[in-house]
């Protein structure tokens, strides 16, 4: 991806800076170029054109570009270079992202000592206004030591914790980028260092039940979580395993009607609840699901409404307790929960 913003720039001021360099010199996978240049705007625009891509703008404030590559997840941003690349080092949130390599090739600029940092595995803060300047980067920093497997440094952490209560100032959209990328253990750091709390969170006994993000955002959030902006499945999703209860028992109809709760996402409730013995039953009623019910609402000669509803969800109930299998037996139980006076 090099050679094609070289080809782009031709010759321009321009340098690689930021996650681009410190996964590299890592030998971690780069998927993603951060380039400082001149004008970013006329870069963003002359890369698209060429190889492929939408553009759109990172950051009217900071004047940033953004290119989404045509047929990959990977994005080429192009931040503006106004005052020189010292001065824009000196911007950047960690020495562990202030490393800049020339795009025409040369010796890389580290004023803060970023790769000493990343060769004693510490997340150091470029200035004590970091967290000030943008306080998505506390929960950056926690994730960086998650990810990477390094620890901040004792300055860097009690800046973090003074900060810690401007957590929610960063734009939801953002905070949830960054939380999707903890595990467990990253949610528990976040937690110790009095973040978490900030968002509304605690970390839940079972937060390591499940190895997914979604799931690791409803056990550290809670409630909390429906007061960022997820997208309507995550809120569907955690919704469902914040209201469900666990089955009383493991017989086939307590096992229906977990499902009927709780589906698609039974075997997730039950991690969150504690209730995991019963994840074998559910399993088992998932592979015995009939492809067909036994009757359609539209055979049951009743007028439309929620009446219909009601009694084809007791069929499928009984059907799956094993006390009737055919449509004859639904079709009698239909007319006998249909008569006037009949439990409801």
């Amino acid at each position: 991806m090099d050679e094609r913003v070289r080809e782009v720039l031709g010759g321009e001021e321009a340098w690689i800076v930021g996650g681009a360099v410190r996964d590299r010199l890592l030998d971690r996978p780069v998927l993603d170029l951060d380039v400082a240049c001149r004008d970013p705007r006329a870069a963003a625009h002359r890369y698209a054109r060429r190889f492929g891509g939408a553009v759109f703008r990172l950051s009217e404030r900071h004047g940033a570009w953004r290119v989404a590559v045509e047929g990959s997840e990977r994005t080429v941003d192009f931040t503006p270079l106004p005052d020189g690349i010292e001065e824009d080092l000196a911007t950047r949130d960690f020495t562990l992202n202030a490393i800049a390599v020339p795009l025409e090739g040369g010796a890389p600029r580290d004023p803060h000592g970023g790769a000493g940092d990343l060769e004693r595995g510490i997340v150091r803060v470029v200035s004590d206004t970091v967290f000030e300047d943008d306080s998505l980067r506390i929960l950056r920093a926690v994730r960086l030591e998650d990810e990477l497997g390094f620890a901040m440094d004792g300055h860097t952490e009690e800046l973090l914790r003074r900060a810690a209560p401007h957590v929610t100032r960063a734009a939801g959209e953002r905070i949830l980028a960054e939380l999707r990328r903890l595990s467990a253990p990253g949610y528990r750091r976040l937690d110790e260092v009095g973040v978490l709390r900030e968002l509304g969170g605690e970390p839940h006994a079972r937060l390591d039940a499940i190895d997914d993000a979604d799931y690791r955002l409803v056990a550290a959030l809670g409630q909390a979580l429906l007061g960022l902006p997820v997208s309507n499945q995550l809120r569907r999703y955690a919704t469902t395993l914040l209201r469900a209860s666990a089955p009383d028992d493991g017989s086939a109809r307590s096992i229906h009607r977990f499902r009927r709760r709780t589906e698609p996402w039974a075997l997730h409730a039950l991690a969150l609840l504690g209730a995991s013995q019963h994840a074998g039953a559910v399993e088992a009623a998932r592979l015995q699901e009939p492809a067909e019910p036994l009757v359609r609402g539209d055979e049951l000669g009743l007028p439309p409404g929620p009446e219909i509803g009601r009694i084809l969800a007791l069929i499928d109930e009984e059907r799956a307790a094993g006390t009737i299998s055919t449509r004859e037996e639904a079709l009698s139980l239909a007319r006998e929960l249909a008569r006037p006076g009949a439990d409801q």
